[in-house]
């Protein structure tokens, strides 16, 4: 994603500009376009914050995907604060006026707890609506709800069903969810001839999740032959886009020179941005009561991960996981207990 030309596309904010058509443009070219967690999109973000007057503008609007947009300025913090709440109830009342967009950013507060408590059967419901009206991101996201078992029991097969057609419709969100259904064999026979077919795409498309997924099949050569310096340049050009959750790869061609020289200042830097978006990451859906990321989460406080070592914390995260069935947190529980008993006796 080239920064300056996405910018480009969005005129001069004024009281002179038609609010309108620029609103539309953020909508078309930015909000849904090119939505990531990245350093480029960052600079997208900061660029769009100091447009104070198009957020004074949405407040007054009535048309549904104005206040859809408002909701996503207040879930990115444009021209305001970040405010989850607000970012909710906006998206609330623009789902109330049929607007599909709304309705799908609905269900994804009510999938991760995001401005409401969570509620799998709402999250289901909104999708699965949105899929029978042919919506594209809402037919990958209902995708997910089979995959993930979000407000129904797992159906692999139903999934992957819905996963191909959305992909097929143009999705890049079902496209990378079905090439790991190929992957894995997830609802299909493994190939991964289409997994690599499917990454290949996405990442002519410059999509990161597209490269880093292709990276990897090149750095273990399956399906294909290996090709370490390939990798590297896929784990390069994702990272360059701001594609934080997979820098750790990078750090791995750096560490053992996989298509790159060893390098192993640079490869820690690469570590350290990985351990450090990993641990906001598993905070945050320990928060939301995922029993993996609140097992990952105390794990990283029991070494002193990307975070000062904190057995309290680590005995807290473990006891969580433990209480929803982790029988991995259970034994490390068990382990911290055996432990501070040997203390206490010594």
């Amino acid at each position: 994603m080239d920064t300056n030309e996405v910018i480009s596309t969005v005129p001069p904010i004024s009281s002179e500009n038609n609010s309108s058509t620029i609103a539309d443009k953020i909508i078309r070219e930015i909000i849904y376009k090119c939505y990531d967690d990245g350093q480029e999109f960052q600079k997208i973000l900061n660029y769009l914050n100091r447009q104070i007057i198009m957020y004074n503008w949405l407040l007054d609007q009535h048309d549904s995907k104005y206040i859809n947009l408002l909701g996503s300025f207040y879930q990115l913090g444009i021209g305001t604060n970040k405010n989850k709440k607000k970012a909710f109830e906006a998206f609330q009342r623009a789902a109330n006026l049929g607007d599909n967009m709304a309705q799908c950013n609905l269900g994804c507060c009510y999938k991760y707890g995001f401005g409401t408590n969570i509620d799998y059967n709402k999250s289901f419901e909104l999708f699965k609506k949105l899929a029978e009206e042919e919506f594209l991101e809402g037919i990958a996201n209902f995708g997910y709800c089979y995959s993930e078992g979000i407000g129904t029991s797992i159906d692999k097969k139903k999934a992957f069903e819905l996963f191909q057609k959305a992909a097929n419709l143009g999705s890049n969100l079902a496209k990378i969810a079905l090439g790991g259904c190929y992957q894995l064999g997830f609802g299909s026979n493994k190939d991964d001839n289409k997994a690599i077919e499917l990454f290949k795409k996405l990442a002519d498309e410059e999509y990161s999740k597209g490269m880093n997924a292709l990276g990897v099949y090149y750095l273990i050569g399956i399906g294909t032959s290996i090709d370490k310096k390939k990798a590297f340049e896929l784990f390069q050009r994702a990272a360059n886009l701001g594609s934080y959750s997979f820098k750790c790869l990078l750090g791995i061609c750096y560490q053992y020179g996989y298509g790159v020289e060893k390098d192993h200042n640079k490869a820690f830097e690469f570590y350290k941005e990985s351990v450090e978006r990993a641990f906001e990451l598993f905070q945050r859906t320990a928060n939301l009561g995922n029993s993996e990321a609140q097992y990952n989460l105390a794990c990283m406080y029991e070494i002193g991960d990307g975070v000062m070592k904190d057995t309290k914390q680590a005995f807290y995260w473990y006891k969580n996981s433990t209480e929803q069935g982790n029988e991995r947190a259970q034994n490390k529980l068990e382990s911290l207990n055996l432990n501070s008993s040997r203390c206490s006796q010594s």
